[in-house]
């Protein structure tokens, strides 16, 4: 079925490819030829699919337990986590004592999930919990504590931060002077300083050796979940008409947040994934059917789903609309108020989507006016403008960041301060610059982990920040480069391209970051068609010698290098490489590829 190239040296390039379309060499994903066969045999399954999970570092004796990833096996003990016992104990406190608790989570997806994820666990207990999520442009990110003392006015005895909280140090001192009990749940990176509060449930606190820092803000909250449970059974709280709540319905929740939130896809993570994807299929959460349904999901959700169609209908609400929509769509149990809040979030992320467009084409000018068209910046990207929308400077960065290949910062000044979103690229640790910055009095404040990042600072400090970050990422960078190839899982031949094969290759996913879906190369394709489809996407079709033939979409390629080559190249002989897919429009069985690369026959 397949024609996979079993060893190479790591000096040899891939079919021969030093400089592809996108200037780079192509690499084979190494991987010990014998141990592929041994996994193939014991898990029963094609050589192929044996020779993906060696290539990803799994050995004969956990090959199962990553092909066939279940909670019960990965679930680690959550009291491993620093403070987490500290923190079960107030919240069993709180229930037992009928308190009043608040969740206080961020606006994006994480945030949403996080919140909900706390919120139907704590309710279904009978507890009084109400929901915070800041508005980006009104009050930025994270507590602040005209909020939190607001909150305490309320009558709240108890507020719960997730996905924030780590470095907000003067808000939870504010809290605490007036008798607020605060718990932080987040996964951020620390500083050797923590705020106060009862606890600090953070898995990248400095001090914490759980082993657990990969595990998205929502994972942590799950965690948070499973320990309570256990807490409250062991104190004989379920009783009578209590009955302890459904935790796996709740990996649905976990994770859509774990995808979007783009954390590796190890180990727990991995679990929290495969497991939760198989949940939404069976669309109980009324929230998450309404937005597969505005998003036209006709299919069993996968990862795609989750991060492409899903994540931004939750995010476009605190980016461009109402930041509490995406929390209340996960929460609801109303049908009708559920499909109501994914058409406005459907719409708003159409808004964002236009305000995106036309603060990335203000970027990139900046970028080309600095470095001339085609010119490439120095080792970090900063791009900033008077009135940016800061909902869509994150995705601003990332778009920027997959374009030069470096570490991003887009920033939108208003009033008088820069806030900015940061994006990194593999090797790059983010995070840490940003928290150094702040240490150096660069930033008025700023936080984020290794491949994300965002900052608060003076308009007039930006030119010496830059400086700063280009010379602290600049041995991170240079070393990023030395290492940056496409990374090729095989070849296949075209006429063994079948749905069949789409299927079994899917069985090693669910993909993302640490666990990457596997990319192959077709080779030696005539290309007889490159069209434009849509604003910027090429749609090509490729035929063999045998003259068998299959589509291939280059997306936001038209006008990039890779879209140059394939619009004058009509007639040419190339290998292509990118991922394969079933071609959901033409029907189950036909199969398409979505390019990362191409390369022209015969070129070094």
């Amino acid at each position: 079925m397949t024609d996979s190239i079993e060893n190479t040296r790591a000096a040899e390039p891939f079919l021969g490819v030093r400089r592809s379309a996108l200037e780079q060499a192509w690499e084979l994903r190494p991987y010990v030829p014998r141990m592929a066969e041994a996994i193939a045999d014991r898990l029963g399954v094609p050589a192929v699919v044996g020779q993906l999970i060696a290539a990803r570092g799994i050995g004969l004796d956990d090959a199962e337990a990553f092909y066939s990833p279940s909670l019960k096996e990965s679930l680690p003990d959550p009291s491993t986590i620093l403070d987490m016992d500290k923190a079960v104990s107030r919240i069993a406190r709180a229930l037992q004592q009928g308190e009043k608790l608040a969740i206080f989570g961020d606006y994006d997806v994480d945030g949403a999930t996080s919140s909900a994820v706390l919120y139907r666990y704590l309710t279904a207990l009978g507890a009084s919990v109400e929901i915070y999520i800041p508005d980006r442009m009104a009050e930025g990110y994270g507590p602040n504590a005209p909020a939190l003392l607001g909150l305490r006015n309320k009558g709240v005895d108890l507020v719960i931060t997730v996905d924030c909280g780590t470095l907000s140090f003067e808000p939870l001192q504010a809290a605490k002077d007036v008798g607020l009990d605060v718990i932080v749940v987040d996964h951020h990176k620390a500083e050797t300083k923590l705020p106060e509060a009862v606890a600090v449930v953070n898995p990248n606190r400095l001090d914490d050796d759980s082993g657990l820092g990969q595990v998205a803000a929502v994972g942590v909250c799950f965690l948070v979940a499973i320990a309570l449970n256990r807490a409250l059974r062991e104190a004989g709280y379920f009783t009578g008409d209590r009955r302890e709540p459904n935790l796996i319905s709740l990996l649905d929740i976990v994770a859509l947040g774990t995808v979007c939130d783009v954390v590796p896809l190890t180990g727990v993570n991995r679990a929290f994934v495969a497991q939760g994807l198989k949940v939404m299929a069976q669309r109980h959460n009324v929230g998450i059917t309404a937005l597969c349904d505005v998003g036209r999901m006709s299919e069993a959700p996968t990862t795609y789903h989750a991060g492409f169609i899903l994540g931004p209908r939750v995010n476009a609400g605190g980016r461009v609309g109402e930041s509490y929509l995406g929390a209340q769509l996960l929460t609801t149990g109303d049908m009708m108020a559920a499909r109501q809040i994914a058409e406005k979030l459907d719409r708003y992320n159409e808004e964002r989507r236009a305000i995106e467009a036309e603060v990335l084409e203000a970027a990139m000018r900046q970028v080309e006016s600095a470095t001339g068209v085609g010119g490439q910046p120095e080792t970090v990207v900063v791009a900033a403008g008077e009135g940016w929308h800061a909902g869509v400077i994150g995705i601003v960065a990332s778009r920027l960041k997959d374009k030069y290949g470096l570490p991003t910062f887009v920033i939108g000044i208003e009033n008088g301060e820069a806030k900015g979103s940061g994006r990194s690229i593999s090797g790059v640790d983010m995070g840490a610059a940003v928290i150094e910055a702040v240490q150096k009095g660069l930033l008025i404040k700023g936080g984020g982990h290794a491949m994300a990042a965002g900052l608060t600072a003076a308009p007039d400090k930006l030119e010496e920040l830059t400086a700063f970050l280009r010379d602290h990422m600049r041995k991170s960078v240079e070393k990023a480069a030395q290492n940056r190839s496409l990374k090729i899982d095989g070849m296949v031949a075209l006429s063994g391209v079948t749905a069949d094969l789409i299927d079994q290759i899917d069985q090693v996913g669910p993909f993302g970051p640490g666990n990457p879906s596997p990319r192959f190369v077709i080779p030696e394709l005539d290309l007889l068609k490159a069209d434009l489809v849509g604003q910027n996407h090429l749609r090509c079709i490729f035929k063999s010698k045998d003259g068998k033939s299959i589509k291939a979409m280059a997306f936001r390629q038209w006008e990039e290098p890779m879209g140059e080559l394939l619009r004058s190249g009509i007639g040419r002989r190339f290998h292509i490489a990118g991922k394969l897919k079933k071609d959901t429009w033409a029907g189950g069985g036909k199969v398409e590829i979505t390019l990362d690369d191409v390369a022209l026959v015969g070129l070094p």
